[in-house]
């Protein structure tokens, strides 16, 4: 992974189950959270570059379409309790 911080990043869509993807793309939880509240205010898909999903050991770009997530959570620890929502 990158030098950015490892963040897990964990959307909820409407009537579906929670998505998690680990991602280097942010310097912290803040500058994440930002990224996807633009994203949201935009009305565009999230792109990540540096991103694994479901703990896969391959780092892959990914493009999350945003219409349909109505959470999203980012924090440095995949605990229930940890990080912020948006």
């Amino acid at each position: 992974m990158p030098d950015n911080a490892v963040l897990m990043i964990r959307f909820h869509p409407v009537g579906g189950e929670d998505v998690s993807v680990i991602s280097g793309d942010f310097d912290g939880e803040p500058e994440a959270l930002e990224a996807i509240a633009r994203a949201l205010d935009e009305r565009r898909s999230l792109v990540l570059t540096r991103t694994r999903y479901d703990r896969e050991s391959d780092v892959n770009g990914m493009v999350i379409n945003l219409a349909n997530v109505v959470s999203v959570r980012v924090s440095k620890t995949n605990s229930a309790e940890a990080g912020q929502y948006l």
